[in-house]
């Protein structure tokens, strides 16, 4: 599919479709959410379905972490007409900050950072990132933002995985994914059908 094409039926998830295969070796993420950014219908709708389970709560902020939950946490926070707050990887920020360390999807132990003057009691947050493996990254945000007093509304990623602990976010967190019920297992095997597409 054409990156910049919209189709006439733009059904949950339509999107999907525009995520290239990885090419790179399975020690990259097995597939780059980034392509469909580039289309601003995709993304528009991607972000809409996202928002969708959260249209009746009160969100105040909202957290994207580093790097490429950036992109789609700061559309996110756009579209609400409300603050962006960027969780970053250890040692970027030139303020105080309060530090969580956690293993990320390759297995590697990695810290993340947040500053302080943001998250404080009564303030609802919703936690955006591209993709969640493991869990490993999404836990550890949620665990920056509660330690700091803040509460997490929930958690929104364009793909939540099955693995244990993405399940683990599923039974204790709202969330929201752009993935149709159909797909999931495609997901969960890490290739989808529309990879077939792409010239190998």
């Amino acid at each position: 599919m054409d990156v910049l094409a919209v189709p006439a039926d733009r059904h949950k998830g339509w999107y999907l479709s525009l995520m290239a295969p990885n090419t790179k070796g399975p020690t990259f993420a097995w597939l780059d959410p980034s392509r469909l950014y580039c289309n601003s219908q995709a993304l528009a709708d991607c972000v809409k379905d996202l928002l969708s389970p959260f249209h009746s709560d009160t969100i105040d902020l909202v957290a994207g972490i580093d790097a490429m939950g950036f992109i789609l946490g700061a559309s996110v926070a756009n579209t609400l007409g409300k603050g962006f707050l960027a969780v970053r990887k250890a040692g970027h920020l030139c303020v105080a900050t309060q530090n969580q360390s956690y293993t990320d999807y390759t297995g590697r132990e990695k810290t993340m950072e947040v500053r302080l003057d943001v998250l404080k009691p009564g303030v609802r947050v919703l936690l955006v990132d591209q993709w969640i493996e493991t869990g490993g990254t999404m836990k550890a945000a949620i665990q920056l933002v509660e330690r700091l007093g803040a509460t997490v509304v929930g958690v929104a990623a364009v793909a939540i995985e099955n693995t244990e602990g993405g399940k683990w976010i599923k039974e204790n967190y709202r969330f929201s994914h752009c993935i149709p019920e159909e797909l999931q297992s495609q997901i969960d095997r890490k290739h989808l059908d529309s990879f077939k597409s792409f010239n190998s």
